[in-house]
């Protein structure tokens, strides 16, 4: 069973001050396209299916292969948790939710999920 890997856009991309508050949908396309060539979770062996969940002025960024994007119609920590109860509720589908934010760390716990911060998957500048 692949590896669900829950990536939240706004705490990833606000974690770097590269200016990406100018321009936030560009800073979520060019973090989607750094995650294609996400290899995985580091001490678990096998695939992985990434998903960047993008909510505000960051959405209609489009999916592209080896990275789905969510849009989220509201909050998008609402969105990750509720990814993260449904792989839980996916006979115990392991799920990774990378972000620093405390509160939503809490949460996808309660759903069995880990957590990692932003720095398990920026790569380097491009």
């Amino acid at each position: 069973m692949s590896v669900l890997v829950v990536v939240d856009a706004a705490n990833v991309v606000g974690s770097v001050p590269d200016g990406w508050w100018r321009d936030r949908r560009g800073a979520a396309e060019r973090l989607r396209d750094r995650l294609v060539s996400y290899e995985g979770v580091a001490g678990r062996p096998g695939p992985v299916e990434v998903v960047l969940v993008v909510e505000g002025r960051a959405r209609g960024v489009e999916s592209v292969p080896g990275v789905r994007v969510e849009s989220a119609p509201g909050s998008g920590d609402d969105l990750i948790a509720e990814l993260a109860r449904e792989a839980r509720d996916a006979a115990g589908r392991p799920c990774l939710v990378v972000t620093a934010d405390r509160e939503l760390r809490r949460r996808v716990e309660e759903y069995g999920a880990e957590c990692a911060g932003p720095r398990a998957v920026h790569g380097p500048p491009s």
